[in-house]
């Protein structure tokens, strides 16, 4: 019998230049069932992401090119992977009229791709509903240019789902005066704290307290090295997921 020898899955970077694209473009050369075949910078015409015959779409661009990104790539009959934030209610709803009209595509936006981050979100979730105050703190470098994180903001709409759903009270704030930006912002009833500061790459902490303690889960990048096992992870399994899926943890199976 002879054996059949695996197609390597062909997937192009977009934002190949930038610090995320360019560590996304190393994993994907490292990693022996994929095949790097398009690495794309800014004014790069999509067109070669058709010439290409890439099958996967990595895009780590910026949010102001990242939607027209996406579309190219699902109207061509391409899977994406989604790191780039700016993905609003209005946009997904777009993408998802988009995908129905192309039902065996997948596309998943993430967030964040460390994997450790991804658990310490739905672990945080998960206990939020057990505590009577839920804060988040994320820090992360001064280039940044969004804030909250996208990291921040979707744990904290996880959190607001599961106290939701088991009918827990918004946190106690007795606060009647402040300086504006002193109780940070507002994201679905869980008040969110951003820090830019030298130094840091990207890191989140989720303080739960209840009478007499506190639990605290903190997540730490130290490189942006960590993303890529995640990244890897969206592009080995986003054809076997149709439609759309925000957050890496849809495609874990973490048994909460």
């Amino acid at each position: 019998m002879i054996e059949q020898l695996s197609v390597p899955t062909r997937v192009a970077v977009l934002g190949a230049n930038g610090r995320m694209g360019a560590e996304a473009v190393k994993a994907v050369e490292a990693a022996s069932d994929l095949l790097l075949v398009a690495a794309l910078g800014r004014g790069d015409s999509l067109d070669q992401l058709a010439a290409s015959g890439a099958h996967i779409v990595v895009d780590l661009t910026v949010p102001e090119s990242t939607e027209a990104n996406v579309r190219y790539a699902v109207e061509h009959g391409m899977h994406a992977v989604v790191g780039t934030t700016g993905w609003d209610a209005t946009r997904l709803a777009g993408l998802e009229a988009l995908l129905a009209e192309n039902p065996e595509t997948g596309v998943l936006i993430a967030p964040n791709f460390a994997l450790g981050s991804v658990l310490a979100s739905a672990f945080a979730a998960k206990a939020s509903k057990y505590f009577e105050s839920v804060e988040i703190i994320e820090l992360h470098h001064p280039e940044k240019v969004d804030a909250p994180s996208g990291t921040a903001v979707r744990t904290a709409q996880l959190i607001a789902a599961e106290r939701k759903a088991a009918d827990v009270p918004p946190s106690p704030d007795a606060t009647t005066s402040e300086l504006a930006g002193a109780r940070g912002c507002d994201v679905e009833g869980v008040r969110v704290h951003s820090v830019r500061l030298r130094g840091l790459v990207a890191h989140q902490e989720v303080l739960l307290g209840g009478p007499g303690e506190q639990l605290t889960l903190r997540h730490d990048s130290f490189d942006r090295a960590s993303f890529m096992p995640g990244v890897l992870l969206g592009v080995r399994n986003v054809a076997a997921h149709p439609g759309l899926t925000v957050g890496l943890d849809g495609y874990l199976d973490l048994g909460l």
